[in-house]
């Protein structure tokens, strides 16, 4: 599967509208299977975006290029952090965040998940994380059992000072599942009312090694490598109820 994450400069509202179907055009014309889009990118914080004119746009977007699936996470709806899968022009699946950032104060602006979320996606299974998420193997073990995925996709607006915890979660929600670990995150925020730095994008495969890029935008996830996984957790996985303390 050919995957085209963005990086993503969250500006104002409009220009980042016009941006988004700009580059999701690119991406499709440019043969990419799944295009996925960072969390919040498309108000941040502190901007506001009526997401009726969120889900238009992405239902053109999607509609316009049948044959590439879409990630757009996220938009705020409903009190809720909520990414969206979209495919022909239709929304084929929704995740609400789970796992909200305290210090950023997000229990004031949402209210959290009460499940989570997989896609069947051609020959592939996602399962749909949203950046503090990763920080919750319990989430990702969950998805991998429950679900059989293939690749945990994750959005995120999280910072470049904390990179390496960034991709060390990543890697480790791989090695841990024996799957792709996708993470899409925000560049950079240029807005008067909130200046941002970005971690950078990351893809792990199933056996903890970085997938290479040669355009910063563009991976291959290539479903062979799960063929020389020395733990497979779907296999040894041990169902352990009971925990004693002394």
């Amino acid at each position: 599967m050919k995957i085209h994450l963005s990086r993503f400069v969250c500006m104002d509202v409009e220009s980042n509208l016009v941006r988004m179907e700009e580059e999701a055009a690119r991406a499709a014309a440019g043969g990419a299977d799944l295009v996925v889009f960072p969390e919040g990118f498309l108000h941040g914080y502190r901007r506001t975006l009526d997401p009726a004119l969120a889900r238009a746009r992405f239902r053109r977007v999607s509609g316009d290029h049948p044959r590439t699936g879409f990630v757009f996470g996220s938009i705020t709806e409903e009190r809720r952090n909520r990414l969206t899968f979209w495919e022909g022009g239709a929304e084929r699946a929704s995740y609400d965040k789970v796992h909200l950032f305290q210090p950023n104060g997000e229990f004031d602006l949402w209210e959290p998940g009460d499940r989570y979320v997989a896609v069947r996606f051609r020959d592939w299974t996602l399962g749909l994380l949203n950046c503090n998420d990763l920080r919750f193997p319990e989430q990702a073990r969950a998805l991998r059992l429950q679900t059989r995925c293939d690749a945990l996709v994750a959005p995120a607006w999280w910072p470049w000072r904390r990179d390496h915890v960034w991709r060390a979660l990543l890697q480790a929600r791989a090695i841990e599942n024996g799957v792709f670990a996708v993470g899409c995150c925000v560049s950079a925020s240029e807005h008067p009312l909130e200046t941002f730095a970005g971690a950078g994008n990351h893809v792990f495969d199933p056996l903890g090694d970085p997938v290479r890029t040669l355009d910063d935008h563009t991976y291959l996830l290539d479903a062979s490598v799960r063929d020389g996984l020395l733990v497979d957790p779907l296999e040894m996985f041990v169902d352990i109820g009971k925990v004693e303390r002394f």
